[in-house]
């Protein structure tokens, strides 16, 4: 990598610092040359604290070390992308990031979808939800529901209408996340087994 450590008067060059699973942003910091020499060589990231002027390895106190991963520089050779693996929370304020957000999986659009169907598990009573209405008829018929989409998907496969394949491939999608509502789990518990399988 050519870093551009000469850009400012300082030597520095911000670090931006993101979690190599979640891809969440946990922190920024600040490296000069030594800095990322000491992040590579140990793996550990360290940065020059720009308070204490003099390296700082993130945890040498707390023991909440960001494991290195790997490090990229920008297209302007003047901005780190470091992906570590976090032993704890990022922030010495205790939370898991320096905007106090929580350093959890996110799947996009999927986990809204996750949250809708949970707001309306918990609300069985409206008349109005389709997937209140299947929670308030039970497992059962959720399951079935499941294996009918599935089935549907399967025969668009095998058929040249990508538009029928890629809605029976939602509608399966969209009743599986219900089916882990039921039981109890989410997209992220999957996640976690397909990530031990891996």
């Amino acid at each position: 990598m050519q870093i551009d450590f000469n850009k400012n008067s300082d030597g520095l060059v911000p670090a931006i610092v993101q979690d190599a699973t979640t891809k969440n942003v946990l922190m920024l910091g600040y490296m000069n040359q030594e800095a990322f020499e000491k992040t590579k060589t140990t793996q550990k990231v360290t940065f020059f604290s720009r308070s204490k002027q003099r390296l700082w390895t993130k945890g040498e106190e707390s023991g909440n070390f960001l494991n290195l991963v790997d490090m990229k520089v920008d297209c302007d050779n003047d901005t780190l992308l470091v992906r570590v693996n976090p032993v704890g929370p990022t922030c010495h304020k205790g939370t898991d990031t320096c905007w106090a957000e929580d350093n959890v999986q996110g799947y996009g659009f999927l986990s809204m979808l996750e949250n809708i169907i949970e707001s309306r598990k918990n609300d069985q009573e409206n008349p109005n939800s389709y997937v209140a209405s299947l929670f308030r008829k039970g497992i059962n018929k959720i399951a079935q529901k499941v294996g009918e989409e599935a089935v549907e998907t399967v025969i668009e496969a095998k058929d040249d209408n990508e538009e029928l394949f890629l809605n029976e491939s939602a509608d399966l999608l969209f009743h599986y996340l219900i089916l882990l509502q039921a039981k109890g789990y989410t997209l992220d518990d999957i996640a976690q087994v397909l990530e031990k399988r891996h």
